[in-house]
């Protein structure tokens, strides 16, 4: 189980990356485009923005648990969830093989 501060911590960086999402594809537009004194200006302002509004910084976790790792990004949950869910046959469709 995830501390909570940690799930508070993503839900921050989600937020703050919508936040600044159009300004961000606005300076990224500037930084691929040929205008040299723009572009540098560009970059400029690119780095004085919060290094969490960077979408990149987000980590999937798990509804469930909050767990980062064996993050199935399908169905939303982790792996292990995924398991104990498709065996007691809350996901249909899923058959158990070998596991």
């Amino acid at each position: 189980m995830a501390k909570e501060s940690l799930k508070a911590r993503e839900i921050k960086r989600a937020k703050m990356a919508a936040k600044y999402a159009a300004k961000r594809a606005e300076l990224k537009k500037i930084i691929n485009s040929d205008d040299y004194e723009a572009k540098q200006a560009a970059i400029v302002a690119m780095q004085k923005l919060p290094p969490n509004s960077n979408p990149i910084r987000m980590h999937n976790r798990c509804m469930l648990t909050g767990r980062p790792k064996g993050y199935i990004r399908q169905f939303g949950i982790s792996r292990i969830n995924f398991r104990e869910m498709a065996l007691a046959g809350l996901i249909p469709g899923v058959k158990k093989a070998s596991w």
